[in-house]
């Protein structure tokens, strides 16, 4: 049976021999349980631990706190055992232990990103070569000048220009056959749409065309269109109108269908815009639904957008979906636990502080730095002698306004301190509201919209390789 060595500090040392337990029935390895002559094991260093530690001769993995900054060199050197950083926080260990490892084939994908930028003649050349940056770092392959009706847009070729030697591919959404051919000549590589009203002119872009019926609710004249560009050898995409809701959506989805059975070989396209522009709801799920439909039938490129406020990552979520779907149909697997960055409002699961060990690290704790933790409906604040609750952050910070010498302010919360722990249990609260997990010092996990968070105040108590009495002085507002 497989034996895991943990290292840890005093003051998680109770969380951690629970959480170990339990872990050691359900996943059958044997453990031991080290504690450190500190009290906050993220002050660690792997270096430090060195000095310190006396490990099991007969050991398989060795397991330090997430924090524990630093090259495991020094600890490698004195075990056989493999030594691997753990999570940062030890909630997250069963994660930690079920996890396996990314496929090795994971991430690659075959559909292809269309981003349009809508009603590029209203804008500045420097602001749609900024637009297309962005779209391409969100995961774009190609990038959609969209134009608008009535008169031919005059600066479409310089527009294409410049998006080609910005290094972009460039597609052209256009009915006017003019502006078609100024793009083409730019160096547009694909052209949506034609049916049977323009599709003639298609015969002189002599680039790739995106064929639509002419009367999308019955396919009608799309048969036609895609002979009369097969004669020709004109290379296309077939896209049959994926239509919103309440206006024929499920319908649409059928003649995807049909398409597909007409046309088994046939290059396929879906505008999606159709179904995340126009449908209150956020992005995430629809598009991750849409890839995976496309995944499925073989659609190989989507046509997306990002106009309405609520779908303003949906480049994003289509690089990462295609991704998930080509990989959950090519494994004939469910795209279920493979990838976390499409679970943005709730997150895969919800790691909450047991109120016993809460209560049990508030009797522990000897220096006066603040703990927050989010359990059971109420923010928690912790620290020597004192352990706070309540839903409300401002009902918490009126508690503490009273908890120092004589019924008044600590004497350790100054402006700043009060503004982190403001910071903090607001992030606690929503945590709180939305049923997501809450861990001090880092963000909450918004999934691919997740913004980085500078943790300013680990970074000056990081230094690990200080004594004890240092350490306590000087330690983090958390435990790990």
């Amino acid at each position: 049976m497989q034996h895991i060595h943990f290292i840890t500090g005093r003051l998680a040392e109770q969380s951690l021999r629970s959480v170990a337990s339990r872990l050691a029935q359900e996943m059958g390895f044997d453990y031991t349980i080290e504690v450190m002559p500190i009290s906050v094991a993220a002050l660690m260093s792997p270096a430090w631990i060195a000095k310190h530690w006396q490990p099991p001769a007969r050991v398989d993995r060795v397991i330090i706190p997430g924090y524990c900054q630093g090259e495991l060199t020094p600890l490698a050197g004195q075990t056989a055992a493999t030594v691997e950083r753990g999570p940062r926080d030890l909630r997250q260990l069963p994660a930690f232990f079920s996890s396996e490892p990314a496929p090795a084939d994971y991430g690659a994908y075959d559909i292809q990103i269309v981003a349009e930028i809508n009603h590029c003649p209203r804008k500045s050349l420097t602001d749609i070569l900024a637009e297309a940056d962005a779209l391409a770092r969100a995961g774009a392959d190609v990038i959609d000048v969209g134009c608008e009706p009535g008169d031919v847009w005059a600066g479409v070729h310089d527009a294409v220009r410049a998006l080609r030697e910005a290094g972009h591919r460039v597609s052209i959404d256009s009915s006017h056959p003019s502006e078609i051919r100024q793009a083409v000549a730019a160096g547009a590589e694909l052209v949506l749409s034609v049916n049977s009203a323009n599709r003639s002119h298609a015969l002189d872009w002599d680039v790739e065309v995106v064929a639509i019926p002419d009367v999308p609710e019955t396919l009608e004249g799309l048969d036609e269109t895609v002979e009369y560009l097969r004669r020709s050898a004109t290379p296309m995409r077939i896209d049959p109108i994926l239509e919103p809701i309440s206006f024929g959506f499920a319908a649409s989805l059928g003649r995807y269908l049909e398409v597909r059975r007409r046309y088994p070989e046939a290059e396929m396209l879906m505008g999606i815009g159709n179904l995340t522009e126009l449908t209150d709801v956020d992005t995430a799920g629809v598009n991750a639904l849409l890839l995976g439909f496309c995944q499925e039938i073989g659609v190989r490129s989507v046509l997306t957008t990002q106009v309405i406020h609520w779908a303003r990552t949906s480049v994003r979520e289509c690089d990462v979906a295609r991704r998930l779907m080509r990989h959950a149909v090519e494994h004939r697997v469910l795209p279920k636990h493979i990838e976390r960055r499409l679970l943005m409002l709730r997150g895969s699961e919800l790691n909450e502080t047991p109120l016993a060990d809460i209560e049990n690290l508030s009797r522990q704790v000897r220096d006066g730095n603040y703990r927050i933790y989010a359990a059971q409906g109420e923010i928690h604040l912790v620290a020597a002698g004192l352990h706070l609750r309540h839903r409300d952050p401002f009902a918490v910070m009126e508690q503490l306004s009273t908890a120092g010498p004589g019924g008044g302010l600590p004497k350790n919360l100054d402006s700043t301190h009060a503004f982190y722990l403001g910071y903090e249990m607001c992030k606690a609260a929503t945590a709180l509201a939305l049923g997501k997990t809450y861990v001090q010092d880092e963000p909450l996990d918004w999934g691919l919209a997740t913004p980085p968070e500078k943790r300013c105040r680990l970074k000056r108590t990081h230094g690990a390789a200080r004594t004890e009495k240092e350490a306590e002085a000087d330690s983090l507002p958390r435990e790990t």
